[in-house]
């Protein structure tokens, strides 16, 4: 496993921007961003494929506003939330672990990660 230490989230308003950042002991692994709201199941934001090629992999909800990055050389993972929404609202989580299968099937998928931060609190306020 490896450990992942999240920071960057904060309070905003409708509309404002933040950036999450996740410093990784490791870094060749697929990551992840997944967020989970009070009452809901944990789910999937954006994914970033181990490799060198960038693959990128992001749930509907936040394509277009949100944008996942890594920088290998410093073990780090970065989250850019654009237009945020009060509906994004959420604890957001870094995962890293190995995808299997289908990697744009699975990547969003809480089962395919066996190392997580403890988490960074996202509110957006209307």
């Amino acid at each position: 496993q490896v450990r992942l230490v999240e920071s960057g989230g904060g309070s905003v308003q409708a509309g404002g921007s933040l950036r999450l950042s996740c410093a990784a002991s490791g870094y060749s692994y697929d990551m992840a961003w997944f967020r989970q709201a009070p009452g809901k199941e944990r789910e999937g934001v954006a994914a970033i494929y181990r490799g060198g090629s960038g693959t990128t992999d992001y749930a509907d909800s936040v394509k277009g506003r949100f944008t996942i990055s890594r920088d290998n050389a410093k073990n780090m993972m970065f989250l850019q939330m654009n237009s945020l929404k009060p509906e994004d609202t959420a604890l957001y989580y870094c995962a890293a672990g190995f995808v299997s299968g289908d990697w744009y099937r699975t990547a969003l998928r809480v089962a395919e990660y066996n190392s997580w931060g403890q988490g960074t609190q996202v509110t957006v306020s209307s």
